[in-house]
């Protein structure tokens, strides 16, 4: 009788595997027991039964008990039992990748590795099927025929993540499968849905990535996926115009990433309340569902700029906003206000603004959101050309009389004694009353050590960084110690992130001259 297990010339180490996404262990199925000696059946010597037995139970009752295993536990459970291996035909969930598999064996052996697992699987009661196979190896044949054997009616996931074009089949789709596929991801395919697919009826999650598809034929699949929840789209470079239908009355979240050559987006989905924009487009119009916009992202050059002119009229319900920009222009002070927004995020890279741009231009963020709780702020120190708080003037600008009550949390990355943005920083210390934590990050973020203690012997190091920017770093020290540090009321924590003294401790010689 075929195992569960499957063969190899060589016995592979048990893998560590990734949270919620594990797969039986390669040693431990090889090594199982046959099952005819599983721990539900025993031996019987001179009329004694030796290893253990399980209970009577019904059938659909151990069915549901071995669904709830986590895949690597059911799987070594199948080996082992009877009763395990007939309902391992209709375990619900099958992860399938490389890393989980054989990322310690020859790609050769991914196949067969795959072919005893869906060979052991009939299919039926499968209802999540997630295949990452970023290998070469892998011809297309091998996943015609997987996908025949997995994609059945039931199912309810299917993620497939390829490492080259793949002509996914449409009549993969029958309809009993767009009557229970609820998510749909697809990565490295081809896919060309016609209006003649028929509706998937409970798909409410569509996600491509580096799919060739046209504007057109995704028109065709979302007018037929009306119960649609959550779209999102990366780098299919196809699509020119993206429009979504005003029939998809469901449809909260919508994700645009790296389509570089679309042009347009026209929503017309009255529902959308959270969308994002990497890349930026030529027309963009979200309808009467900017009235209800809660959470925006946008990343493109002068960004910064556009929302704070342009959306508190037309958002006027916007809670979250995260702006990326890789060039801006000051931002103006205006009389128009976001009243709703809570959480801003805005991150400027250095690499192309000019020396005249102004940091403490932000400020008008500040002025026009009353109710601001969190601002996050990342900027790119680099290659800092501002002028320095510790040159020229010893004054320093400031809202008059200004006062806002709502702000708690404020953390800037990249910290610089640049000084708009120094005085940018005192004046959120002196205007926010109920300011709770200061966080300034002088090196800009993660790659830090965790630090060592006297005699460890630890080989961690910070991420490399320019001397140059290390010593900025430490002037960046040098002001908030001076201008700031004073400034910040007694029930706010002040958190500083300074170069790290084992890491740059050259740096910090160089620095003091020593």
């Amino acid at each position: 009788m075929e195992m569960l297990a499957l063969q190899s010339e060589q016995q592979l180490p048990r893998q560590t595997l990734a949270r919620n996404e594990s797969v039986a262990t390669v040693d431990e199925i090889q090594g199982s027991p046959s099952p005819c000696h599983g721990v539900d059946g025993g031996d019987s010597k001179d009329g004694e039964t030796s290893g253990y037995s399980i209970p009577f139970l019904p059938e659909d009752i151990w069915r549901h008990i071995h669904s709830l295993m986590p895949v690597d536990a059911a799987a070594r459970a199948a080996c082992l039992s009877h009763t395990f291996l007939s309902s391992w035909r209709c375990y619900p969930k099958l992860i399938l990748n490389w890393h989980t598999l054989c990322s310690k064996a020859r790609d050769g052996n991914l196949r067969g590795r795959i072919d005893n697992i869906l060979r052991n699987h009939s299919g039926i009661g499968l209802k999540i099927l997630r295949l990452r196979l970023h290998s070469p190896s892998i011809c297309f044949p091998y996943i015609d025929n997987w996908l025949q054997v997995a994609v059945t009616p039931g199912i309810e996931e299917l993620t497939l993540c390829l490492h080259k074009k793949y002509k996914f089949p449409c009549s993969l789709l029958s309809d009993g499968v767009r009557s229970s596929i609820q998510s749909l991801q697809l990565d490295s395919c081809v896919f060309h849905p016609m209006l003649e697919l028929g509706p998937l009826r409970s798909l409410t999650r569509l996600i491509l990535r580096d799919v060739c598809i046209t504007g057109e034929e995704l028109e065709c699949l979302l007018s037929n996926s009306l119960a649609l929840e959550h779209l999102d789209l990366c780098t299919c470079k196809e699509i020119v115009f993206l429009k979504i239908p005003s029939a998809l009355l469901q449809l909260s979240y919508l994700r645009v990433c790296g389509c570089w050559d679309l042009q347009v987006i026209e929503n017309k989905a009255p529902s959308l309340s959270t969308f994002t924009l990497v890349g930026q487009v030529s027309k963009l119009s979200l309808g009467e569902a900017s009235q209800m916009m809660k959470v925006l992202s946008l990343q493109y050059p002068n960004v910064v700029c556009y929302a704070r002119a342009k959306l508190p009229s037309i958002m006027p319900n916007l809670e979250t906003l995260v702006l990326g920009s890789s060039a801006e222009v000051n931002t103006p002070m205006l009389s128009t206000k976001f009243l709703n927004l809570k959480h801003l995020t805005i991150q400027i890279s250095g690499e192309t603004l000019p020396p005249s741009y102004d940091y403490f231009s932000l400020v008008s963020f500040l002025d026009a959101s009353p109710s601001l709780e969190t601002w996050y702020l990342e900027v790119y120190p680099e290659d800092m050309e501002h002028e320095s708080v510790f040159e020229g003037s010893s004054d320093l600008r400031q809202l008059p009389e200004y006062r806002h009550d709502s702000l708690k949390t404020v953390e800037i990355i990249g910290f610089s004694s640049a000084r708009c943005l120094v005085e940018l920083t005192c004046c959120i210390v002196r205007s926010a009353v109920s300011l709770e934590r200061l966080t300034l990050d002088t090196l800009r973020g993660g790659g830090r050590c965790s630090g060592r203690n006297d005699g460890d012997s630890s080989d961690q190091i910070c991420s490399p960084v320019s001397k140059a920017v290390v010593k900025e770093a430490f002037r960046g020290v040098a002001a908030i110690r001076k201008y700031i540090e004073d400034k910040v009321p007694s029930t706010a924590k002040l958190v500083v992130l300074e170069p790290c003294p084992w890491c740059h401790t050259t740096t910090v010689l160089d620095y003091f001259g020593m």
